[in-house]
């Protein structure tokens, strides 16, 4: 199509583009499923041992069970171990 033609072909749009590329058939087409040769060799990658969460599972191997360690260990040392000599505070309380 001649350049002087698109510009006085307003189809539509608000503003005639003279390089002829129209943006809706662009999002049309991309829109659109394509047929992928490769899909069936790919698709191990993303199934059984190798799906997203079975990857990340054993990223940090014990960290749960140390969680729990530590968060147990808080919890006894703030009941069960009481500090009795209350170091920081003014000399003049305990004498």
């Amino acid at each position: 199509m001649q350049p002087s033609r698109i510009l006085r072909y307003n189809g539509g749009d608000s503003k005639p583009n003279i390089t002829g590329f129209e943006m809706r058939k662009f999002l049309a087409a991309t829109n659109s499923t394509r047929y992928d040769p490769w899909e069936r060799a790919e698709a191990w990658r993303y199934t059984g041992r190798f799906t997203r969460f079975n990857r990340f599972k054993n990223s940090f191997p014990g960290l749960g069970i140390a969680t729990v360690a530590f968060a147990g260990y808080c919890l006894y040392e703030h009941f069960f171990l009481q500090d009795d000599h209350h170091h920081g505070g003014s000399s003049e309380e305990h004498h």
